[in-house]
Protein backbone atom coordinates (compact mmCIF):
# COMPACT_ATOMS: atom_id res chain seq x y z
CA UNK A 1 0.00 0.00 0.00
CA UNK A 2 1.57 3.25 -0.91
CA UNK A 3 1.86 6.27 1.59
CA UNK A 4 -1.07 8.11 -0.34
CA UNK A 5 -3.35 5.60 0.13
CA UNK A 6 -2.22 4.91 4.02
CA UNK A 7 -3.08 8.76 4.48
CA UNK A 8 -6.59 9.11 2.59
CA UNK A 9 -7.78 6.05 4.56
CA UNK A 10 -6.48 7.46 8.09
CA UNK A 11 -7.78 11.05 7.32
CA UNK A 12 -11.47 10.15 8.22
CA UNK A 13 -10.47 8.22 11.31
CA UNK A 14 -8.20 11.41 12.14
CA UNK A 15 -10.70 13.62 11.94
CA UNK A 16 -13.91 11.81 13.83
CA UNK A 17 -12.09 12.38 17.22
CA UNK A 18 -11.51 16.32 16.07
CA UNK A 19 -14.79 17.10 15.35
CA UNK A 20 -16.25 15.51 17.96
CA UNK A 21 -13.55 16.92 20.09
CA UNK A 22 -14.68 20.14 19.13
CA UNK A 23 -18.71 19.57 19.91
CA UNK A 24 -17.90 17.91 23.50
CA UNK A 25 -16.29 21.02 24.24
CA UNK A 26 -19.43 23.07 24.13
CA UNK A 27 -19.96 25.37 24.94
CA UNK A 28 -16.65 26.47 26.29
CA UNK A 29 -17.33 30.07 27.21
CA UNK A 30 -20.36 32.35 27.53
CA UNK A 31 -23.45 31.74 25.50
CA UNK A 32 -24.72 34.85 24.11
CA UNK A 33 -28.46 35.10 23.36
CA UNK A 34 -29.55 38.12 21.32
CA UNK A 35 -32.98 40.23 21.70
CA UNK A 36 -33.44 42.26 18.91
CA UNK A 37 -35.64 44.48 20.98
CA UNK A 38 -34.99 46.83 24.05
CA UNK A 39 -35.65 45.50 27.44
CA UNK A 40 -38.67 45.29 29.77
CA UNK A 41 -40.88 43.84 26.39
CA UNK A 42 -42.09 40.22 26.17
CA UNK A 43 -39.25 38.89 24.27
CA UNK A 44 -36.69 40.09 26.66
CA UNK A 45 -38.96 38.28 29.08
CA UNK A 46 -39.12 35.40 27.43
CA UNK A 47 -35.54 35.24 27.38
CA UNK A 48 -34.54 35.81 30.85
CA UNK A 49 -37.25 33.44 32.13
CA UNK A 50 -35.30 30.31 30.71
CA UNK A 51 -31.53 31.71 30.74
CA UNK A 52 -30.93 30.34 34.68
CA UNK A 53 -31.92 26.61 33.45
CA UNK A 54 -30.34 27.44 30.84
CA UNK A 55 -27.08 28.18 31.68
CA UNK A 56 -27.35 25.21 34.45
CA UNK A 57 -28.24 22.71 31.63
CA UNK A 58 -25.07 23.76 29.52
CA UNK A 59 -23.19 24.43 32.98
CA UNK A 60 -21.98 28.03 30.91
CA UNK A 61 -23.09 31.49 31.94
CA UNK A 62 -25.66 32.64 29.67
CA UNK A 63 -25.86 36.07 28.46
CA UNK A 64 -28.91 38.33 27.70
CA UNK A 65 -28.09 41.08 24.57
CA UNK A 66 -30.40 43.26 23.79
CA UNK A 67 -29.78 45.07 20.57
CA UNK A 68 -32.69 46.86 19.37
CA UNK A 69 -33.75 48.98 15.99
CA UNK A 70 -35.20 48.57 12.66
CA UNK A 71 -38.17 46.70 13.88
CA UNK A 72 -35.96 43.76 14.96
CA UNK A 73 -33.43 43.88 11.89
CA UNK A 74 -30.10 45.07 13.82
CA UNK A 75 -30.18 42.44 16.57
CA UNK A 76 -30.95 39.91 13.85
CA UNK A 77 -28.24 40.55 11.41
CA UNK A 78 -25.82 40.91 14.09
CA UNK A 79 -26.70 36.89 14.82
CA UNK A 80 -27.06 36.36 11.11
CA UNK A 81 -23.30 37.30 10.60
CA UNK A 82 -22.07 36.03 13.72
CA UNK A 83 -19.64 33.05 13.71
CA UNK A 84 -21.67 29.48 13.26
CA UNK A 85 -19.97 28.50 16.40
CA UNK A 86 -22.73 27.94 19.27
CA UNK A 87 -21.75 31.16 21.24
CA UNK A 88 -24.32 33.30 19.64
CA UNK A 89 -28.07 32.81 19.31
CA UNK A 90 -31.21 34.41 18.27
CA UNK A 91 -34.53 34.66 20.65
CA UNK A 92 -36.94 36.83 18.49
CA UNK A 93 -40.37 37.99 17.91
CA UNK A 94 -43.22 38.23 15.29
CA UNK A 95 -41.87 41.07 13.47
CA UNK A 96 -39.20 38.40 12.20
CA UNK A 97 -41.91 37.06 9.49
CA UNK A 98 -41.96 40.85 8.13
CA UNK A 99 -38.49 41.46 7.61
CA UNK A 100 -38.15 40.43 4.19
CA UNK A 101 -41.35 42.40 3.09
CA UNK A 102 -40.18 45.25 5.20
CA UNK A 103 -36.95 45.89 4.22
CA UNK A 104 -36.23 44.24 0.88
CA UNK A 105 -32.52 45.21 1.22
CA UNK A 106 -31.61 43.81 4.26
CA UNK A 107 -27.74 42.53 4.33
CA UNK A 108 -28.78 38.88 5.54
CA UNK A 109 -31.29 36.38 4.16
CA UNK A 110 -33.88 35.05 6.86
CA UNK A 111 -33.80 31.71 5.25
CA UNK A 112 -30.57 31.04 4.32
CA UNK A 113 -28.48 32.70 6.62
CA UNK A 114 -30.27 31.82 9.72
CA UNK A 115 -31.12 28.10 10.64
CA UNK A 116 -34.45 27.56 12.91
CA UNK A 117 -34.05 25.81 16.16
CA UNK A 118 -37.12 26.33 18.55
CA UNK A 119 -40.40 27.45 18.28
CA UNK A 120 -41.15 28.42 21.59
CA UNK A 121 -44.71 29.19 22.07
CA UNK A 122 -47.30 32.48 21.54
CA UNK A 123 -49.63 34.72 22.97
CA UNK A 124 -52.89 36.74 21.24
CA UNK A 125 -52.33 40.61 20.59
CA UNK A 126 -54.91 42.87 23.04
CA UNK A 127 -55.18 46.30 23.01
CA UNK A 128 -55.42 47.77 26.31
CA UNK A 129 -55.84 51.12 27.59
CA UNK A 130 -55.31 53.11 30.92
CA UNK A 131 -58.23 52.42 33.17
CA UNK A 132 -59.22 56.08 32.82
CA UNK A 133 -59.63 56.10 29.65
CA UNK A 134 -63.22 55.94 28.07
CA UNK A 135 -62.17 53.16 25.60
CA UNK A 136 -64.13 49.81 27.30
CA UNK A 137 -65.05 47.97 23.60
CA UNK A 138 -63.56 47.75 20.34
CA UNK A 139 -66.52 49.60 19.08
CA UNK A 140 -65.68 52.85 21.31
CA UNK A 141 -62.14 52.61 19.33
CA UNK A 142 -63.62 52.86 16.04
CA UNK A 143 -66.16 55.15 16.85
CA UNK A 144 -63.89 57.70 18.41
CA UNK A 145 -61.27 56.79 15.59
CA UNK A 146 -63.80 57.95 13.00
CA UNK A 147 -65.15 60.78 14.59
CA UNK A 148 -61.57 62.02 14.94
CA UNK A 149 -59.69 60.81 12.18
CA UNK A 150 -56.12 60.81 13.14
CA UNK A 151 -56.42 61.89 16.57
CA UNK A 152 -56.54 59.08 18.55
CA UNK A 153 -53.18 57.30 18.80
CA UNK A 154 -52.02 54.16 19.75
CA UNK A 155 -48.59 52.47 21.05
CA UNK A 156 -46.44 49.18 19.36
CA UNK A 157 -43.27 47.17 19.94
CA UNK A 158 -42.16 49.01 16.40
CA UNK A 159 -43.28 50.07 12.88
CA UNK A 160 -43.88 46.84 10.56
CA UNK A 161 -44.49 45.18 13.48
CA UNK A 162 -47.46 42.38 13.86
CA UNK A 163 -49.27 44.78 16.39
CA UNK A 164 -48.99 47.66 13.88
CA UNK A 165 -50.42 45.64 10.76
CA UNK A 166 -53.30 44.23 12.76
CA UNK A 167 -54.11 48.09 14.03
CA UNK A 168 -53.46 48.54 10.07
CA UNK A 169 -55.66 45.99 8.99
CA UNK A 170 -58.77 47.05 11.37
CA UNK A 171 -57.96 50.60 10.80
CA UNK A 172 -58.85 49.30 7.00
CA UNK A 173 -62.15 47.49 7.70
CA UNK A 174 -63.53 50.04 10.17
CA UNK A 175 -62.60 52.66 7.75
CA UNK A 176 -60.84 54.62 10.98
CA UNK A 177 -57.93 56.00 10.85
CA UNK A 178 -56.00 56.02 14.09
CA UNK A 179 -52.07 57.38 14.77
CA UNK A 180 -49.44 55.05 15.46
CA UNK A 181 -46.90 55.51 17.68
CA UNK A 182 -43.55 53.22 17.37
CA UNK A 183 -41.42 51.85 20.27
CA UNK A 184 -38.03 50.38 19.97
CA UNK A 185 -39.30 47.54 22.78
CA UNK A 186 -42.87 46.76 24.33
CA UNK A 187 -41.53 47.51 27.81
CA UNK A 188 -41.47 51.59 26.63
CA UNK A 189 -44.84 51.40 25.21
CA UNK A 190 -46.59 50.14 28.11
CA UNK A 191 -44.30 52.92 30.30
CA UNK A 192 -45.88 55.59 28.03
CA UNK A 193 -49.68 54.16 27.91
CA UNK A 194 -49.45 53.76 31.62
CA UNK A 195 -48.42 57.21 31.45
CA UNK A 196 -50.88 58.34 29.58
CA UNK A 197 -48.65 59.61 26.85
CA UNK A 198 -50.81 57.63 24.31
CA UNK A 199 -54.38 56.61 24.10
CA UNK A 200 -53.40 52.65 23.77
CA UNK A 201 -51.34 50.02 23.21
CA UNK A 202 -51.22 46.83 21.60
CA UNK A 203 -48.95 44.04 22.62
CA UNK A 204 -48.84 40.58 23.05
CA UNK A 205 -50.96 39.06 26.44
CA UNK A 206 -47.56 37.99 27.88
CA UNK A 207 -46.69 41.77 27.86
CA UNK A 208 -49.70 43.12 29.27
CA UNK A 209 -50.68 40.22 31.38
CA UNK A 210 -48.81 41.84 34.12
CA UNK A 211 -50.33 45.56 34.29
CA UNK A 212 -53.37 44.42 33.92
CA UNK A 213 -53.14 42.27 36.81
CA UNK A 214 -51.78 45.47 38.83
CA UNK A 215 -54.70 47.05 37.47
CA UNK A 216 -52.36 50.00 35.50
CA UNK A 217 -53.68 48.47 31.88
CA UNK A 218 -56.99 47.40 31.33
CA UNK A 219 -57.52 44.99 28.43
CA UNK A 220 -60.21 46.52 25.42
CA UNK A 221 -60.13 43.48 22.71
CA UNK A 222 -57.97 40.28 22.31
CA UNK A 223 -56.90 39.06 18.63
CA UNK A 224 -56.84 35.54 19.27
CA UNK A 225 -59.13 32.57 18.05
CA UNK A 226 -60.84 31.94 21.25
CA UNK A 227 -60.73 34.19 24.62
CA UNK A 228 -57.93 33.38 26.97
CA UNK A 229 -58.68 32.14 30.72
CA UNK A 230 -57.61 35.08 32.32
CA UNK A 231 -59.33 37.34 29.88
CA UNK A 232 -62.36 35.65 29.92
CA UNK A 233 -64.60 38.50 30.41
CA UNK A 234 -62.78 40.79 27.23
CA UNK A 235 -64.75 39.64 23.78
CA UNK A 236 -62.19 38.80 20.72
CA UNK A 237 -62.18 40.63 17.59
CA UNK A 238 -63.93 38.20 15.76
CA UNK A 239 -66.64 38.49 18.29
CA UNK A 240 -66.88 42.34 18.13
CA UNK A 241 -67.35 42.23 14.23
CA UNK A 242 -64.70 41.44 12.51
CA UNK A 243 -64.69 38.09 11.61
CA UNK A 244 -61.28 36.51 10.52
CA UNK A 245 -59.08 39.41 12.21
CA UNK A 246 -56.66 37.26 14.27
CA UNK A 247 -53.30 37.59 15.44
CA UNK A 248 -50.93 36.12 17.59
CA UNK A 249 -47.54 37.26 18.82
CA UNK A 250 -44.67 34.42 18.93
CA UNK A 251 -41.46 33.47 20.13
CA UNK A 252 -38.68 31.35 18.01
CA UNK A 253 -34.61 30.68 18.15
CA UNK A 254 -32.45 30.34 15.41
CA UNK A 255 -28.76 30.42 14.98
CA UNK A 256 -26.43 31.29 12.50
CA UNK A 257 -26.67 29.07 9.26
CA UNK A 258 -23.56 26.24 9.74
CA UNK A 259 -23.87 26.12 13.38
CA UNK A 260 -22.95 21.82 13.69
CA UNK A 261 -26.05 20.04 13.93
CA UNK A 262 -25.14 18.50 17.00
CA UNK A 263 -24.61 21.58 18.86
CA UNK A 264 -28.13 22.90 17.89
CA UNK A 265 -29.70 19.52 19.25
CA UNK A 266 -28.12 20.07 22.82
CA UNK A 267 -29.25 24.20 22.65
CA UNK A 268 -33.15 23.10 21.65
CA UNK A 269 -33.01 20.29 24.15
CA UNK A 270 -31.30 22.27 26.99
CA UNK A 271 -33.84 25.23 26.02
CA UNK A 272 -37.34 22.54 26.21
CA UNK A 273 -35.94 21.27 29.02
CA UNK A 274 -35.64 24.97 30.75
CA UNK A 275 -39.45 25.92 29.21
CA UNK A 276 -40.51 22.82 30.83
CA UNK A 277 -39.28 23.62 34.49
CA UNK A 278 -42.23 23.50 36.21
CA UNK A 279 -42.21 27.18 37.96
CA UNK A 280 -41.00 28.39 34.28
CA UNK A 281 -43.98 26.56 32.74
CA UNK A 282 -46.33 28.88 35.23
CA UNK A 283 -44.98 31.78 34.91
CA UNK A 284 -45.06 31.18 30.88
CA UNK A 285 -49.25 30.06 30.45
CA UNK A 286 -50.48 31.72 34.17
CA UNK A 287 -48.19 35.00 34.33
CA UNK A 288 -47.55 35.80 30.23
CA UNK A 289 -50.87 34.03 29.66
CA UNK A 290 -48.82 32.35 26.37
CA UNK A 291 -49.40 29.18 24.60
CA UNK A 292 -46.31 27.12 24.90
CA UNK A 293 -45.36 24.70 21.99
CA UNK A 294 -41.67 23.89 21.92
CA UNK A 295 -41.74 22.88 18.55
CA UNK A 296 -38.39 21.77 17.05
CA UNK A 297 -36.90 23.10 13.97
CA UNK A 298 -38.72 22.23 11.24
CA UNK A 299 -42.06 22.82 12.95
CA UNK A 300 -40.24 26.42 13.36
CA UNK A 301 -39.21 26.05 9.58
CA UNK A 302 -42.79 25.41 8.30
CA UNK A 303 -44.75 28.08 10.91
CA UNK A 304 -42.45 31.27 9.97
CA UNK A 305 -43.05 30.27 5.95
CA UNK A 306 -46.79 31.00 6.90
CA UNK A 307 -46.14 33.56 8.72
CA UNK A 308 -43.89 35.22 5.93
CA UNK A 309 -46.38 34.86 3.25
CA UNK A 310 -49.55 36.27 5.29
CA UNK A 311 -48.19 39.36 6.79
CA UNK A 312 -46.06 40.00 4.36
CA UNK A 313 -49.17 40.68 1.97
CA UNK A 314 -50.25 43.06 4.91
CA UNK A 315 -46.99 45.24 4.33
CA UNK A 316 -46.84 45.44 0.41
CA UNK A 317 -50.51 46.40 0.35
CA UNK A 318 -50.38 49.02 2.52
CA UNK A 319 -47.10 50.44 1.74
CA UNK A 320 -45.53 49.72 5.26
CA UNK A 321 -42.22 51.21 5.58
CA UNK A 322 -39.75 50.82 8.45
CA UNK A 323 -38.67 54.06 10.54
Amino acid sequence: MTVARRALLATPLLAAPTLAAAQGAWPSGPVRIVVPFAPGGSTDAVARLASPGLAQRLGASVVIENRSGAAGSLGTQAVAQARPDGNTWLLTFDSHATLPSLLPNLPFDLTRDLDPVLLIGGAPYVIATRPDKPYRSLADIVNAARARPDAINYGSTGNGTIGHLTMILLGARANARMAHVPYRGGGLAVNDTVAGHVEMMIGSAALVAPHVAAGTLRPVVQFGPERLPALREIPTAVESGFPGLEAEAWWGVFAPHGTPAPIQDRMRTALTASFQDERVMRTMTDTQQARVVLGGADTLRSFLDREIAKWGAVVREHRIQAD
